[in-house]
């Protein structure tokens, strides 16, 4: 009898299945399959890739294995007998290792199931930097009212309609928030590997090489592309300048994208109008970090993409995949494994 393991019970509660979404997914395969389900709950952290000694045992034979990341301990369970490896992470770099890579298997991931709520996300970060939101939590929490520093210049002000928006990375999330900042009146412009033609919402699309003439167009950088060898630390000191005194920085990608210390060096030279981050390079974000404290920075703990959604998408993406899988149809969402997305 052929195998699959279904081991997406996490930590965090958001991140675990309900009875509904374990049940279409199991019923998804024929009877001539064996659906072993792990209770015992793992990391869904950034790219998951963890493993509990009740998910290695239910691992071995197994032919298909869906987890928060693939760990090297299921791959070794598995090993000459997997198939298919879906995560149900957008992130494959804990995945993406020599072992997997060895089984053959192919890995499918959750790319496009985040990009609704952190598409939302971006354009809250986007209007939060706009309409100077920085500048009045400073205040509050200084118990000062700061009407005059809005009335007389000193806070500038943007409307919607007159913001030039720059995104890195036009993957599912990126389309999602070039969609929203051009229903709002935002002229977007992105970067991307391979440029092509823009999609709906973007006047113009250019590749890597192209980031920092962007970023000296944009009012504002939105980060959107996944954590590769070739994206690490590509939001530079030189395109952070390029930003300029009064640019706004969003990311929401992966922290790895970012220079943080030339960060921190330009914020503390006053420059950067403001930025909002979902994601640093070290999670959580050290407590002696100065991103912590600074007027001008905002932070969320890497939560852009929660959502009361994710399991209705997920479970659905999971039982078409599976169907496809029994009939011998293409999957959707193959990662390319050179590539690492």
């Amino acid at each position: 009898m052929r195998t699959a393991v279904i081991d997406l019970h996490s930590s965090r509660s958001v991140w675990s299945p309900p009875p509904s979404a374990l049940t279409a997914m199991r019923r998804a395969f024929t009877d001539d399959w064996r659906v072993r389900v792990v209770r015992h709950p793992t990391s869904s952290d950034g790219d998951g890739s963890g493993a509990s000694a009740q998910a290695v045992r239910a691992a071995r034979g197994a032919e298909v294995y869906f987890g928060w990341g693939i760990a090297t301990a299921v791959v070794e369970a598995a090993a000459g007998t997997l198939r298919w490896a879906h995560t149900a992470a957008a992130g494959v770099g804990g995945t993406l290792t020599e072992a997997f890579a060895a089984t053959g298997a192919v890995l499918t991931n959750s790319r496009g199931i985040h990009a609704e709520p952190m598409a939302d996300w971006a354009l809250t970060a986007i209007g939060y930097c706009a309409r100077g939101f920085h500048a009045a939590a400073a205040a509050q929490r200084a118990r000062r009212w700061a009407k005059d520093a809005f009335t007389d210049g000193d806070v500038p002000l943007r409307e919607f309609s007159d913001l030039r928006v720059g995104i890195l990375g036009l993957g599912g999330i990126g389309r999602a928030i070039a969609r929203r900042c051009s229903a709002v009146g935002m002229t977007v412009r992105g970067v991307r590997a391979r440029p092509g033609r823009p999609p709906r919402g973007v006047e113009w699309v250019g590749p890597p090489s192209a980031l920092r003439r962007v970023a000296a167009w944009a009012d504002v950088l939105v980060v959107a592309a996944p954590s590769t060898q070739a994206t690490t630390g590509i939001v530079s000191r030189s395109v952070l300048r390029a930003l300029g005194p009064r640019g706004f920085l969003v990311n929401l990608a992966r922290g790895s994208l970012v220079d943080e210390g030339a960060l921190a060096g330009l914020l503390d030279a006053g420059h950067l109008g403001g930025v909002v981050l979902d994601v640093t390079a070290t999670e959580p974000l050290p407590r002696r970090s100065p991103l912590w404290v600074h007027p001008r920075v905002a932070v969320t703990p890497h939560v852009s993409c929660v959502t009361d959604r994710f399991w209705e998408r997920e479970a659905a993406l999971v039982v078409d995949n599976v169907g496809r899988y029994l009939s011998g149809r293409r999957l959707r969402n193959i990662v390319n494994m050179r590539r690492g997305y």
